[in-house]
């Protein structure tokens, strides 16, 4: 099976800015710009102009939309800033909304072909994989190739592979990694081509997958590539996706709609992703006369992570989450951090609040020990209070914030209270599960309207299961957008991109999505230690492949076995049915 995965871009919801600003009294540069990683810019930049990185300072707050469009460096990041020196004042960059649709960082464009050798029982004996991935005219980040090579297998028991995986140059503007980079484009690929394989050898298509699926006994699973699975539930995932679906009803509902005319169709697909991103986090602890501020260099661009990350440092602490403070995007503050990407930021930032509330407790009492003249062993941590139970004393952390300023404390616990953690994890996740969409078509126009779409994610430990939803449903309408209606069209004759407004670049809308089924599967993971995968890919992964499944399910009983090519748009599936009615009436 042969397919091409369309090129789309992030459409943020703020086209890019950026203001740049030189102090001619300090020598340095400051930058204001939307960012997913406002300390690793500041690096880069720093690099591009040959200047110490402690002479740039970078602030990132509120960004409007990135789905990793924001997180390498744009060009005119580093011309403000050029351009500000020169001529001595602030220079401000803005892009309309043209601007972003030709050169915001793309994502996708990738050729895949791809097939599997099967036994007679059904079994997976092989597969060959061959991806060719268009980097655009430089290359940007190989990320979307590596990581989508790394699970061509999805998630099944595959014990042999030869791959083959390439980057080409071209004149379109760079790709770079974009939400889920790599993965949907696989994973359209896998489950895409099992539903061909379950209809050749006339094999149910579940029962294929599930005669193939990796079993939780097998966990941690090395797949044929090297990619370690650390933990999942796939086929619980699938029997609870199958319920939420209400798939025993397919068949009845199939009939009701052709009685009305329309072709109903039900889409199924697995999935399989990974989540690692920059291994490094850094967390500050530091508490404050009335609350505890938490410096941490991952920041959000809408995902709630200011929410999250005050419910685990409450939690650890044992404070009221209205006490916990986040401080994010200022590189003057925030020192060191692999910004938000690759679904990292609860699982790194979470690590590193753990580590480093067990380093502030040691430390406070400690500082609580020297101020009483008592044994550190004497006292305890309970429900957000010190104790020292010979003298009865009761202490929260910011009475002995207080207690500890007009003491004289030794040298190594005067500065407050307050730790600085580093932590390094190199080791990935892989969050999984399983998606079900029902669509009905309507044959004499070729419109299709999307009637329920069903999720289980496992997301290992789900801190806050609302955003978790939110993210999920964000994720759905991502993955369905591109594979019914967006696409950075370019002309193949001449490379002129044809799709630069919201003219021509159609994107979902909440009338044409309905209400989402999602349900969370927390098998938790052994590599950190609060069980954390990532929860912020898994609606986009399988979104392609799920699409297409039901299309080619609804459409079957005129046009037999068909891949449309994506976007799924009406006029191209009236076009298949005209041709298959046109094709048995014999007049093609």
């Amino acid at each position: 099976m042969k397919t091409h995965i369309n090129r789309v871009t992030g459409v943020p919801l703020e086209p890019r800015a950026a203001l740049g600003n030189f102090d001619k009294t300090t020598q340095s540069y400051t930058l204001y710009a939307g960012s997913g990683g406002a300390v690793r810019q500041k690096k880069e930049l720093a690099q591009v102009l040959g200047i110490d990185p402690e002479k740039v300072r970078v602030l990132s707050y509120d960004v409007g939309g990135n789905f990793g469009t924001r997180n390498r460096v744009f060009v005119e990041f580093g011309l403000v800033m050029w351009a500000s020196k020169k001529i001595g004042l602030p220079v401000k960059y803005r892009a309309d909304r043209t601007e972003a649709f030709l050169t915001d960082y793309q994502g996708r464009d990738l050729v895949t072909e791809v097939s599997l050798a099967i036994d007679a029982n059904g079994k997976f004996l092989a597969m060959r994989a061959n991806n060719l991935s268009n980097v655009g005219f430089c290359c940007v980040s190989l990320s979307p190739l590596s990581k989508g090579s790394g699970l061509v297998t999805g998630s099944y028991d595959i014990p042999l592979l030869l791959l083959r995986s390439r980057a080409v140059f071209s004149n379109t503007m760079a790709t770079q990694a974009y939400r889920s980079s790599g993965r949907p484009e696989v994973t359209f690929a896998i489950e895409r081509l099992i539903d061909k394989a379950a209809r050749q050898i006339g094999i149910d298509r579940l029962d294929l997958r599930r005669k193939n699926l990796v079993k939780p006994s097998q966990m941690p699973y090395t797949n044929a590539i090297g990619s370690t699975y650390d933990s999942g539930e796939y086929e619980i995932n699938m029997d609870k996706a199958l319920l939420l679906a209400d798939w025993q009803g397919v068949e009845k509902r199939r009939a009701q709609a052709k009685a009305r005319g329309k072709l109903l169709g039900v889409g199924f697909a697995n999935y399989v992703e990974s989540s690692i991103g920059f291994p490094k986090e850094r967390v500050d602890l530091i508490v404050r006369e009335k609350h505890i501020e938490v410096v941490i260099g991952t920041q959000p661009a809408g995902q709630g992570h200011e929410t999250s990350f005050s419910q685990v440092t409450a939690d650890l602490l044992e404070v009221s989450f209205e006490q916990v403070f986040i401080t994010m995007g200022d590189t003057n503050i925030v020192s060191a951090g692999g910004g938000t990407h690759s679904g990292r930021s609860l699982r790194h930032a979470s690590t590193a609040l753990a580590y480093a509330a067990i380093d502030l407790k040691v430390r406070a009492k400690n500082i609580l020990a020297a101020v009483l003249g008592v044994l550190v062993d004497e006292i305890e941590f309970e429900r957000g209070l010190f104790v020292h139970g010979p003298s009865k004393t009761q202490v929260d952390w910011f009475e002995l914030l207080r207690l500890a300023q007009r003491s004289e404390l030794p040298a190594d616990l005067q500065g407050g209270i307050q730790v600085r953690r580093d932590n390094e994890m190199h080791t990935p996740v892989f969050p999984n599960g399983t998606c079900i969409c029902e669509i009905e078509i309507d044959p004499q126009t070729g419109a299709l309207a999307i009637l329920n779409y069903a999720t289980v994610d496992d997301v290992g430990r789900c801190i806050n299961p609302m955003i978790v939803h939110g993210q999920t449903h964000g994720g759905i309408a991502q993955g369905v957008g591109q594979a019914l209606w967006e696409q950075c069209f370019i002309d193949a004759s001449s490379g002129q991109p044809l799709s630069c407004s919201f003219m021509d670049y159609a994107m979902p809308r909440f009338d044409n999505l309905p209400s989402f089924k999602t349900e969370i599967a927390q098998v938790l993971s052994p590599t950190n230690p609060f069980g954390i995968k990532a929860g912020g890919e898994g609606g986009t992964t399988p979104a392609l492949a799920v699409i297409a499944s039901a299309v080619e399910d609804a459409l079957m009983p005129i046009c037999g076995p068909i891949e449309i090519p994506m976007p799924i748009t009406s006029v191209k599936i009236w076009t298949a049915l005209d041709a298959a009615r046109k094709n048995k009436e014999g007049l093609l």
